[in-house]
């Protein structure tokens, strides 16, 4: 994910406090169990500062530090609206971590098969729990649940037809 441009498009609509844009983006983005740390939060809001990307409207005293509001600038503006009509670059979901541990295994005559079944149950307990989110709603949290769950039934079938093609991989990597 690209931190500093989401936080910028969250900015956009409207000022806000830093604990307000931490708050906003755990909310509608976090489900992963990634919270943004206000160290990450606050470093990037420098440095988009810095950059000419934000600016501070004001600073407003608190129970601690003062308390700034942060505003995007028409550069902040700019980069948002590029970043949004950029395509992404499609990529395959390797799952590399999940290959090399196929790989490693065979090559080592460790249980390659076990350590797949290992990893779809992983994959099915995941499913379980992003099911439960997407039928709790709201619509925001059941598409991503979707995202997710379309992921991870692509990741099961290459787990199974792997699986299926142990012996042939086994082969194929010792020659």
């Amino acid at each position: 994910m690209n931190i500093p441009t989401t936080l910028l498009g969250l900015l956009e609509p409207e000022p806000s406090h830093g604990y307000e844009l931490k708050r906003s983006y755990d909310t509608l983005f976090a489900d992963n169990g990634r919270l943004l740390s206000f160290g990450q939060l606050y470093g990037t809001l420098n440095r988009l500062e810095r950059d000419g990307q934000i600016q501070v409207l004001g600073a407003s005293p608190g129970g601690g530090p003062d308390r700034k509001q942060y505003m995007i600038t028409e550069t902040g503006v700019a980069q948002v609206e590029t970043w949004l009509s950029e395509p992404e670059r499609p990529e395959p979901m390797l799952q590399a971590t999940l290959f090399v541990k196929v790989v490693l295994a065979l090559l080592s005559d460790r249980p390659a098969a076990r350590y797949l079944d290992v990893q779809r149950d992983a994959h099915l307990e995941r499913m379980r729990e992003l099911t439960t989110m997407r039928k709790a709603g709201p619509l925001s949290r059941t598409m991503l649940a979707d995202y997710g769950l379309f992921h991870l039934e692509a990741d099961l079938r290459w787990i199974d037809m792997t699986a299926a093609r142990l012996d042939q991989l086994r082969d194929e990597i010792s020659r």
